[in-house]
């Protein structure tokens, strides 16, 4: 089951409308949020798919979002390790994090991203500090 979004209202900041941000669901209970992105051409590398780097910020602009949801602190990514596992075409993705630990001052949390198809093509895990 799906919560409000609870961005609602909100302006986007510059990056996530980059990328393209969308609401798809929150569930505060499971503690997950999950946010589509478009994957334009203009983030196409020389291979013909898109960039890490940009898949990675689409992974990250989930993880920090969903911790604002749950604790309505700021805070910051600490760390972020990204696996690549298969290249993604342009078009529709959607990132879904979820915490795996809540401490009082540093969340943990893992992350997947898959293509328009539905397939798994980036896996990663963070650690996010809360400020008081």
């Amino acid at each position: 089951m799906s919560d409000p979004n609870p961005f609602e209202g909100r302006a986007l900041p510059p990056a996530a409308a980059t990328l393209g941000h969308r609401f798809v669901s929150f569930d505060r209970e499971a503690m997950t949020l999950s946010l589509g992105f478009e994957a334009r051409e203009a983030f196409v590398n020389p291979l013909g798919v898109v960039q890490g780097g940009f898949l990675a910020a689409m992974i990250d602009d989930t993880m920090g979002p969903l911790v604002m949801a749950l604790t309505g602190r700021p805070g910051g990514t600490i760390d972020l390790n990204v696996q690549y596992l298969r290249g993604v075409q342009p078009g529709p993705v959607t990132a879904t994090a979820r915490v795996t630990r809540m401490g009082r001052s540093v969340v943990f949390l893992e992350g997947d991203l898959v293509d328009s198809e539905g397939r798994m093509s980036v896996r990663a895990t963070s650690s996010f500090f809360l400020r008081s």
